[in-house]
């Protein structure tokens, strides 16, 4: 799958995902998706992720939105030029679906912002066909 960027306010957000087949239950409407993100601080202070906001939506226009502190139990500080990475999963009840959402992030002067991430694909090979 290509990696999907979307840069905003000096942070640059990519989005790698990968269908795992050993995962999955095609006969019971079960598809597994692993994800790896990168976020890179191109700006020139540090900043660090305070929670994360997604929406997954299947491919019926089923959506589901989770939102939490941080990502996969941690509120990292990125540095300037420093890249954190990250992978998680996202189970789906169709072949395919789309997640979108957004990062909350609060720099040391305390000023808090938001970094949009835009939608990407989770497709399983067998929704191609």
């Amino acid at each position: 799958m290509p990696i999907q960027k979307v840069v905003q306010t000096h942070f640059e957000i990519s989005v790698l995902v990968n269908y795992i087949a050993a995962e999955s239950r095609p006969e019971s409407s079960y598809y597994f998706f692993a994800y790896k993100v990168r976020i890179t601080n191109k700006s020139s202070e540090p900043a660090q992720l305070m929670s994360r906001h997604w929406i997954i939506t299947d491919g019926f226009g089923q959506v589901e939105e989770v939102r939490g502190a941080g990502v996969v139990g941690q509120q990292p500080r990125v540095m300037p030029g420093q890249t954190f990475e990250y992978e998680s999963a996202c189970p789906l009840t169709t072949a395919s679906g789309m997640m979108k959402g957004s990062y909350q992030f609060s720099n040391d002067s305390g000023d808090q912002f938001e970094i949009p991430i835009t939608e990407f694909y989770l497709i399983a090979p067998t929704a191609l066909h």
